[in-house]
């Protein structure tokens, strides 16, 4: 793996990043130091009670840059942290109010905007979603003969709408309205319905880019405007804001991204016109007031930015668990709503209760941050004791060196990736542990066996099962992922 110049720079201001704030508490500044070095993986030995890791090691070794944390315990902001550098080329460092890209998680607080406006009775969440929209609208086709698409559907995923995500625009790209997205004239195909409306699950920002252009319709406002004055300033979220490009005025406090190597992003960061769908700059202390509105108007109280009705509609568990913007889950029967975002040089994730006042918020600024982010998580989770991530146990079995040679070889996906069309892996043996080595990307696994069949990475939690009775043999990776054994 290639080592990242970055770091050197990193070195420099984690002493900075672990002064002390006069204005926490000693026993705060404890609680942080604790999650600072009890990082989780994926997995927990059994047994092995070893696990904690540290925060800046960590950084490094996923090449990212920055960080920023936010805690909320029992019904308040316990702390919020930020770590590393915001931007390589200027030396600043992460702060509390440096603001992040937040991808997809731009879109349940997007949903919001779309809820007031039916709490107000100038939407409905049934009503064919084109009685709202001027100047464009959703083709009609086959598909729409009998189901139409509905803003409920569009929230929620359903509404059998085209384009799963969009890759941003960079500086020196024309930067389009939303119409030409829309009509697939920008670097992203058209979107329209290719599914029958409500009769499957299918991730879209496609769908709140629909959404976006009903609520402009709508409200008579752009977006970022309507979202600012009806969401973001109500509930104290101002560090937040959903100009794109982003406004001069926010531009000193962002970061910039970085690739999976640590690289930054030529511009600094991608524009995305796509609002709804990802459009949102933030930070994690403003997100948790996010959380703590939707916990506050789950708890009765008054006069806040929706009612308890439209709130209790929105954590409504529709297809593959998912609310009115959220994923939805439950723990010991609470319910959890979340969201993570992916943009270009961006990676967050946040994940809270509905009825009980703990969340975690977790945004970083590089490609590599997805499982930075978990280890983070799981590592909150597990202190303040949330039951929101935590490590799955395995046992590890002691498997023969004949049985481990057995299943070393080269192995070819049963189908191309990435432009390769005879994608091939080694796997060999390295003690009594699987090596599997992806000389397409230089990817490196170490794989432990959990049974005879079963492997895990301990690091990156993948899950593989060697397909030993198959002539020739197969390795499932993932789940998704199917090889066979090529020589």
């Amino acid at each position: 793996m290639k080592k990242s110049l970055l770091f050197l720079p990193l070195l420099s201001f984690v002493i900075f990043a672990c002064e002390k704030d006069e204005t926490q508490s000693d026993s705060i500044q404890d609680e942080i130091s604790a999650v600072e070095n009890g990082l989780l993986p994926p997995f927990e030995v059994k047994g092995d009670t070893s696990m904690g890791m540290n925060i800046y090691d960590r950084m490094e070794h996923y090449h990212v840059p920055g960080v920023s944390i936010a805690v909320v315990k029992d019904g308040k902001l316990l702390w919020a942290k930020g770590y590393g550098i915001a931007n390589t080329e200027t030396g600043d460092s992460v702060t509390t109010e440096t603001i992040f890209q937040a991808g997809s998680i731009s879109k349940p607080l997007a949903a919001l905007g779309a809820l007031k406006l039916v709490q107000e009775g100038k939407m409905d969440l049934n009503e064919d979603i084109n009685s709202y929209l001027i100047g464009w609208k959703v083709p009609e086709n086959k598909f729409t003969e009998t189901e139409k698409v509905t803003l409920e559907r569009l929230l929620t995923h359903t509404a059998g709408m085209t384009v799963h995500g969009f890759p941003g625009y960079s500086q020196t790209d024309t930067f389009p309205d939303i119409i030409t997205v829309l009509e697939g004239k920008g670097n992203t195909p058209p979107i329209f319905v290719d599914t029958i409306p409500g009769s499957i699950w299918r991730y879209s920002g496609g769908g709140y880019t629909v959404m976006e252009k009903a609520v402009e319709d709508v409200s008579g406002q752009a977006l970022e405007v309507f979202l600012e004055e009806n969401i973001l300033k109500p509930i104290g979220m101002t560090y937040s804001t959903y100009s794109q490009p982003l406004s001069k005025s926010y531009q000193a406090n962002a970061s910039a991204a970085y690739d999976g190597d640590g690289k930054l992003y030529e511009g600094l960061y991608h524009n995305y016109p796509e609002q709804a769908a990802a459009g949102l700059w933030t930070t994690p202390s403003d997100l948790a007031k996010y959380y703590l509105e939707i916990q506050a108007i789950r708890a009765g109280k008054k006069d806040r930015v929706l009612s308890k009705e439209i709130v209790d509609q929105m954590l409504t568990e529709r297809k593959n668990h998912w609310g009115l913007g959220p994923a939805l889950g439950e723990r010991d029967g609470k319910v959890v709503f979340a969201h993570g975002g992916k943009n270009a040089g961006f990676s967050n994730d946040m994940m809270g209760y509905a009825d009980q006042g703990d969340a975690i918020i977790v945004m970083t600024s590089a490609d590599r941050g997805t499982r930075l982010m978990a280890e983070i998580m799981r590592g909150i989770s597990d202190y303040y004791q949330m039951n929101l991530r935590k490590p799955t146990e395995v046992e590890l079995a002691d498997l023969s060196q004949e049985e481990l040679e057995n299943l070393a070889g080269s192995y070819q996906l049963n189908r191309p990736l990435d432009g390769i069309e005879n994608y091939v892996v080694e796997v060999s043996v390295k003690g009594n542990k699987i090596f599997v080595y992806d000389p397409n990307n230089g990817d490196e696994n170490l794989l432990s066996p959990t049974s005879e069949t079963d492997f895990v990475d301990l690091n990156t939690g993948d899950r593989v099962e060697f397909q030993i009775t198959q002539n020739p043999v197969g390795m499932l990776w993932g789940g998704s992922f199917q090889f066979r054994k090529v020589n």
